[in-house]
């Protein structure tokens, strides 16, 4: 089974560069999508095969998510079941009768912090929703979780200490969620590995590699005999992220 999570900054903007040509090559089982920035019947894409899950921000053309898979789950459901932090569209779950598969667009803290209270109340209510899930079953997540684990996990982090997305209350906050017998996929195949799967538009990053590891697929570690391959297709453009990818073995479905 292949699974790819991918950071559009805007479906409708990719959708006119690159979008269908990236999606027929990497042929994905579930093709999950963070930040849309869509509203309903905004956007009507031709994908045979596949069930089309979206969710939508309140606010226009500002975050949101989607699934897009060839397998029709038992059960979808948006959001966390916080409605203070479900107005903005950032996770989808879907139930299959052996596992859950989850895509998460997390809250960015902003500029000196700012928003690092509303980050520190979704990560923790994000940490017991999907510990939830998986004391039924085991869970897949992916998306953009908008933080840099370790040094490792961006360019320059002498430079950034403290800053959204290398905070030490996100980065606990990512540790404690692994904490719950989940893997960050990527790490445990390629412990040694330095690559990146955003850069920011700006500073024009990507040209000089000045890049961050904030996008993953995390798992229940029960599934890690299963996992065959994890990688971050950075040579896939048209956004400030590429997108990544992990394959298990057909076991389930």
């Amino acid at each position: 089974m292949k699974f790819i999570s991918w950071n559009v900054n805007g479906l409708r903007a990719i959708v006119r560069k690159n979008f269908q040509a990236v999606f027929e090559e990497l042929d994905a089982d579930w093709f999950c999508i963070q930040e849309t920035k869509l509203q309903a019947d905004q956007l009507e894409l031709d994908l045979p095969d596949y069930y089309q899950y979206y969710n939508y921000a309140e606010r226009k053309g500002y975050s949101g998510t989607a699934i897009f898979t060839k397998h029709q789950p038992l059960h979808v459901t948006n959001g966390l079941g916080v409605p203070a932090l479900d107005h903005e569209g950032r996770i989808i779950t879907l139930e299959y009768s052996d596992f859950f598969v989850v895509t998460c667009y997390t809250p960015n803290s902003q500029t000196k912090l700012k928003r690092i209270a509303f980050r520190e109340q979704w990560d923790q209510a994000f940490n017991e929703y999907v510990s939830t899930l998986a004391a039924k079953k085991p869970v897949i997540m992916c998306g953009d979780f908008n933080v840099a684990h370790h040094e490792i996990d961006l360019k320059h982090p002498e430079h950034h200490q403290g800053d959204a997305g290398f905070s030490e209350p996100e980065r606990a906050d990512f540790s404690a969620l692994l904490a719950n017998d989940f893997i960050d996929t990527f790490r445990t195949l390629h412990p040694e590995t330095v690559t990146y799967s955003w850069w920011d538009y700006r500073h024009f990053a990507r040209k000089s590699n000045a890049g961050w590891r904030i996008d993953y697929f995390i798992a229940s570690s029960s599934l890690q005999p299963q996992i065959t391959a994890a990688a971050i297709h950075t040579e896939i453009m048209g956004s400030d992220h590429c997108p990544i990818e992990l394959d298990i073995k057909n076991e389930f479905a």
